[in-house]
């Protein structure tokens, strides 16, 4: 089930999604600053592209305050555009009954949207 699901995923807008994501990576990576941002949207790209069989986990090590001051930096300048286009997804996915899956794929990519430093995917 889980394959289908990301079949379907891949093909109606999966793809376009994890392409956004590895592009906005790639430019936030041309400058040094953005390299950890970067890092980031890749996770999101990586998540974006086949997310039916994966979750995410907070790291097991304590990341400390760099983590956090990070979070407030990807939130302010970003992360809540992000976020709420997840949250918009996946409110009009949760409408209907088929859409269902998906939406809750949409609010996994949304909880790592927010605050995506400390967190991994497995």
């Amino acid at each position: 089930m889980k394959t289908i699901g990301n079949i379907i995923w891949l093909v109606f807008g999966g793809f376009f999604i994890a392409l956004e994501y590895l592009i906005s990576s790639v430019l936030l990576m041309i400058t040094i600053i953005g390299i950890p941002f970067g890092l980031q949207t890749l996770k999101l790209a990586a998540l974006a592209i086949w997310p039916f069989d994966k979750t995410i986990n907070y790291k097991p090590y304590a990341p400390g305050c760099l983590s956090t001051i990070m979070n407030i930096i990807w939130l302010l300048f970003g992360g809540i555009w992000i976020a709420l286009t997840h949250l918009l997804f996946g409110i009009l996915l949760g409408i209907t009954i088929i859409g269902i899956p998906f939406a809750k794929q949409h609010f996994k990519l949304l909880s790592l949207a927010i605050a995506p430093f400390g967190k991994e995917i497995v």
